[in-house]
């Protein structure tokens, strides 16, 4: 069977359980199930040494910036993390992609009869099992059945009562915390960082990402409790230098179409890339130092950003602070071949060939924080916004629990065009709430509920002006998005 069709199958089956993503609820977090399951199937979170992240924004780049400097040191390694744009297999993967076949269908077969076997009353207080208690176990199976070196895992939600807080980390990783999920993990940002700060492990490492300072003291207390080494990435890191290169001549040089089998990728051209058939391309250098390094790192990302600058220097600390014996040059080229989807990828708009400014932007930001240095970046890419020589159009959507009334005023001055809309059939949205937000905002907007229709509506205009098109706000609508692109040439409303 192919992976298409056994992950096909893990799905149909596991779709039936609860899922937090599709339908949040509370109290339905603990770890007892889990380790029933570990027990159960002989403990395959123990397989392979590993990595953990939490944190508020940019936990799942320093997950993929750890697995590709341990892919590149020669380590076969790993990769779980949320959510998935497009294909399931992004959750549970290799630092370069996908692993064969025959793995998924093993790693299926096993969860599949395992789970089927057991009783209702042997699970502890014959609680429900959960759909990401299921794909955490099955990440755990994959990675057992593939034989990885290492492993990395992102955090679901939270961390104290993550599904993924079963396993005993080499070290624990925690980016930037903020304000998120209030309604499940804490009203205050002290209270969220007690929940994340959950995954430090007793006498194991944690590095820390920089922190307000009432944060950082919650950390330093559960680290100080749990006798962990802790490390703070504003006192290890010292010279942190970034700079993007000129987009344009970035498109001349390396635009170029993908050879996948996909209408996608046949009619899209990318430059920051996430596909296996293109070349690496890097838009921007980033140069850092530390003690724990011989030598300053200097690099170049595909991922874009001052925080992915913050990101790939927590994540190269981490990996020091663990494997010192991991080369400054294998960190570097690490660095470097790491890609992720919707983080600031850049595309060229499919219905607009002819200039490379019609281009289409995707970042799932979802946070007041996440949002911000999204805007940042789209500033120091593209240029301040000067209403006399281009064009720029937002496509934005948010799940209902998000804070749009903080987010809208962002986009303030920013956008000829704002486009609105819901993130898809997955999450709960509320359309009242992020109308009265942009009107609170003082910005005119075209709603529509009809996401399809709306997002097919956005890129045209994009292209019809020769404007850059900004789609931000949800990974959920990343994913509409890029489902549509996939049938671009079927748009009937255009």
């Amino acid at each position: 069977m192919s992976k298409l069709e056994s992950i096909a199958k893990l799905e149909s089956w596991i779709d039936s359980y609860l899922n937090f993503e599709k339908t949040p609820k509370k109290n339905i977090f603990w770890l007892d199930t889990m380790r029933f399951f570990c027990e159960k199937f002989g403990h395959p979170e123990t397989f392979a040494p590993c990595f953990h992240v939490a944190g508020s924004k940019g936990k799942g780049s320093v997950s993929t910036f750890i697995a590709s400097i341990l892919d590149e040191a020669g380590y076969k390694t790993g990769l779980y993390t949320s959510p998935h744009i497009l294909d399931f297999i992004e959750r549970v993967s290799s630092a370069h992609g996908s692993f064969s076949d025959e793995v998924y269908d093993r790693a299926v077969e096993e969860i599949m009869s395992g789970v089927k076997a057991i009783h209702t009353e042997e699970l502890p207080g014959e609680r429900p099992i959960t759909w990401f208690e299921l794909v955490t176990l099955f990440a755990f199976l994959t990675f057992r059945q593939a034989k990885v070196d290492y492993s990395v895992y992102e955090v679901g939600l939270g961390g104290r009562l993550d599904s993924t807080n079963v396993i005993s980390p080499l070290c624990s990783v925690i980016t930037p915390i903020e304000l998120e999920h209030t309604e499940f993990l804490g009203d205050t940002i002290e209270k969220i960082a007690h929940e994340k700060g959950g995954i430090i492990k007793e006498n194991t490492p944690v590095v820390i990402a920089r922190q307000q300072p009432t944060v950082r003291a919650v950390f330093e207390k559960i680290a100080k409790e749990k006798h962990a080494p802790v490390i703070f990435a504003e006192d290890a890191i010292q010279d942190l230098h970034f700079e993007t290169k000129n987009i344009s001549e970035c498109i001349k040089n390396n635009t170029k179409t993908t050879n996948g089998n996909s209408d996608f990728n046949n009619k899209c051209v990318k430059y920051n890339t996430y596909s296996q058939n293109s070349d690496n391309f890097s838009l921007m250098s980033v140069s850092f130092s530390s003690k724990i390094f011989s030598r300053p790192i200097k690099t170049t990302l595909q991922l874009l950003g001052k925080f992915q600058a913050e990101n790939a220097s927590l994540a190269a600390l981490a990996v020091k602070t663990v494997l010192p014996t991991v080369s400054e040059e294998i960190i570097e080229r690490g660095l470097a071949k790491a890609k992720l989807p919707a983080r600031f990828e850049i595309l060229k708009n499919p219905l607009h060939s002819s200039d490379e400014k019609s281009l289409i932007v995707l970042d799932g930001a979802h946070t007041v924080n996440s949002v911000t240095f999204t805007m940042q970046t789209f500033r120091h890419v593209f240029g301040e916004k000067n209403d006399s020589q281009d064009k720029r159009i937002l496509l934005f959507a948010c799940a209902a629990d998000k804070d749009a009334k903080d987010i809208a005023p962002l986009f303030k001055h920013e956008f000829d065009s704002v486009f609105l809309t819901k993130p898809g059939t997955v999450k709960q949205s509320d359309l009242a709430a992020l109308a009265q937000a942009f009107c609170a905002a003082e910005i005119d907007y075209d709603m529509n509920e009809d996401f399809a229709a709306q997002i097919q509506k956005a890129i045209k205009k994009a292209s019809d002006e020769n404007a850059i098109l900004l789609v931000t706000g949800s990974f959920y609508l990343i994913a509409e998005v890029k489902k549509l692109l996939l049938n671009v040439h079927s748009w009937n409303a255009l």
